[in-house]
């Protein structure tokens, strides 16, 4: 009833020593900056990438999540490798990283599994997810999760299992998405604001008018969600796979969100 990692040595080294170098990478150049954020969310957008491309955006939304004090979270993310029709929610008991086993949220599990009659559907072996493992592990040692992955599904009927958690006292929601893909930079800066100015303005309209996120569907139910708790949307970061390879004829968009 563990949650092995499938992507470590891939996405992320194995190496916990080796993902702190990054994260303490991606902090120092952060504080170098002048944007510092001093805001307390229960809601964040993150990339999925490989920590060398989508690391500092998504290393920017954990710091600012680790200031709630929040310690149950659901992590929701679109499935890449299975096709397959609903929400699956992962049943392990814990959900393995380089830095330690992270428990699973009860408190979430429970009521998902009551409300929603959530079950696991696949064998979880996402990356959309995975990923962030490591970073809630860090930044947050004690919290727990509940991870649920998504194939072909209904924002507002996901946005509904969003509104449950944040209705929990001591829960939070972590998205996970990239932007578009494999487009040259200018177009996929003009592509990537679309999404990114649709989140800004809580427009799932405009969303739907050029944005290629692959976790689209969770980006428009976190829309919704905030919306209807009249959370505002703060963008956090915007980069593309070029600040890190230097390659612009072919790139990956990635940003990070909070919502507070």
């Amino acid at each position: 009833m563990r949650r092995e990692m499938s992507v470590a040595g891939t996405f992320y080294p194995r190496d916990a020593g080796e993902i702190l170098k990054y994260f303490n990478s991606f902090s120092s150049l952060f504080d170098k900056s002048s944007s510092q954020i001093q805001v307390k969310t229960r809601a964040v957008i993150v990339p999925h990438a490989g920590y060398v491309f989508s690391g500092y955006s998504a290393n920017i939304a954990y710091r600012v999540l680790a200031k709630s004090g929040v310690k149950n979270f659901v992590l929701i993310g679109p499935s890449h490798r299975v096709a397959f029709d609903g929400v699956s929610m992962c049943g392990s008991l814990e959900y393995l990283t380089p830095f330690g086993p992270i428990e699973k949220s009860e408190l979430i599990y429970k009521t998902l599994e009551k409300n929603f009659g959530l079950t696991q559907i696949i064998t979880h072996r996402e990356h959309s997810t995975e990923v962030q493992f490591p970073f809630i592990k860090h930044y947050m040692k004690d919290a727990k999760i509940v991870e649920l992955v998504y194939g072909r599904a209904n924002a507002s009927s996901l946005s509904k299992i969003i509104d449950m958690v944040l209705s929990l006292e001591d829960c939070g929601v972590i998205i996970s998405t990239d932007l578009s893909h494999f487009y040259n930079e200018e177009y996929a800066n003009r592509l990537d604001n679309i999404c990114i100015d649709a989140i800004k303005k809580l427009d799932t309209s405009l969303l739907h008018q050029g944005c290629e996120a692959c976790g689209i569907l969770g980006v428009e139910a976190m829309m919704l969600s905030a919306k209807m708790q009249k959370l505002n949307p703060i963008i956090l970061d915007y980069r593309t796979s070029s600040d890190a390879s230097g390659d612009e004829s072919s790139v990956v968009g990635y940003m990070s969100a909070c919502f507070v």
